[in-house]
């Protein structure tokens, strides 16, 4: 992410778990593809580049419901903070797609102004007031240009906020992941949540990146 007048051995638990998040969505993790690679798989089974969005968000959304992708990961037991398994597959499959719908537009998915808008995805709706508090118009569509221009120091911030909305959300996924403790139905609760979640990040991902 970026880097502020804090050092690296000072950094906080949140920045580095946001850190992890967007090296291993854009980057992979175990089974997971970088997000270069899925682009350069779906495009090339796909007529257009919308239509391989499209299959992306579409096959990410039915990879999340399953369960085995989480076990598939690892490296998860890593992260900076501690939250539910399936919490962190989730984050990292939504910012693998975010990333790849990045790239496919032809964002630069390596630089520190796109990795915090994929980080963004992943909070959905809310990620619009995020961007409002830091003075950045989104009425008008972000786009490549205007990404590039946001300063350090506002990445900075969004990412703070970012960091907050998301561990906000796994304090709420600890309902879903006691429903998961009963058979059967709590894995149909459980899958059906990832999938949307994935789903949304898709979906915010192709607003976000025109």
């Amino acid at each position: 992410m970026v880097s502020d007048s804090v050092g690296d051995d000072n950094k906080d638990p949140i920045r580095s778990t946001l850190e992890w998040i967007a090296d291993a969505g854009i980057s992979g993790l175990g089974v997971l593809s970088s997000a270069e690679e899925v682009a350069a798989d779906y495009l090339s089974k796909a007529a257009s580049v919308e239509d391989a969005i499209d299959s992306v968000i579409a096959w990410r959304t039915t990879y999340a419901v399953g369960t085995g992708f989480v076990t598939g990961l690892g490296g998860i037991a890593v992260m900076p903070i501690t939250i539910p398994t399936s919490l962190a597959a989730s984050y990292v499959l939504g910012a693998n797609t975010a990333a790849t719908i990045a790239y496919l537009r032809g964002y630069d998915v390596h630089s520190e102004q796109v990795r915090t808008m994929v980080l963004l995805c992943l909070i959905g709706e809310a990620g619009e007031e995020i961007l409002k508090t830091a003075g950045i118009a989104i009425s008008t569509k972000l786009c490549q240009n205007l990404i590039k221009q946001i300063p350090g120091k506002v990445l900075i911030e969004i990412n703070k906020k970012i960091g907050f909305r998301l561990i906000t959300k796994a304090g709420e996924k600890g309902v879903v992941n006691l429903m998961r403790m009963v058979p059967l139905v709590g894995g149909v609760v459980g899958g059906t949540f990832d999938g949307l979640f994935v789903n949304g990040c898709g979906k915010t991902a192709k607003e976000v990146f025109v």
